[in-house]
């Protein structure tokens, strides 16, 4: 069984994993920087936590949720540049990356592919789990939304 890393990339770091024994662990990481410090302390924790804790090159694959629309620029910037550092740090490592849309996670968690934050929560909760918040339910339902496509084809 493959081990997959599912993230949902942002300052408060949704992640879920599934290991080859099938076991699913999932968390949030907060990502950001103590007061003061430049922007660019965010990408340097992402960083150091993809070498360290999440370390992709534990994983077989590694997926995240490609959004496509932010909130403003600076959510948008934020978010490319933390995908920039999982690219090169799978490149890197070897370790193929995939990602799914937004609108299809939530299709497949909840039934509605614009499903709000508290329903793709609520669908996290009825499979089981108990998300700390919705990037962490995010995390938790690309996670099985890759894997149950994977599964299906």
């Amino acid at each position: 069984m493959k081990s997959i890393l599912a993230l949902d990339l942002g300052t408060r770091l949704g992640w879920a994993f599934r290991n080859s024994d099938g076991c699913i662990h999932h968390n949030v990481e907060n990502l950001d920087r103590p007061k003061g410090a430049g922007r660019g302390v965010k990408y340097f924790n992402f960083a150091n936590w993809l070498d360290g804790p999440g370390a992709v090159n534990m994983f077989d694959l590694v997926i995240y949720e490609d959004v496509r629309r932010h909130m403003g620029t600076d959510a948008a910037h934020m978010w490319g540049g933390y995908e920039a550092i999982l690219t090169a740090a799978c490149v890197r490592e070897h370790i193929p990356l995939a990602w799914l849309g937004v609108g299809e996670i939530k299709k497949h968690a909840t039934g509605k592919g614009n499903a709000g934050k508290d329903a793709v929560i609520a669908a996290m909760v009825a499979r089981g789990f108990e998300p700390e918040d919705d990037n962490d339910a995010d995390a938790l339902a690309l996670l099985f939304a890759y894997i149950e496509k994977e599964d299906s084809e």
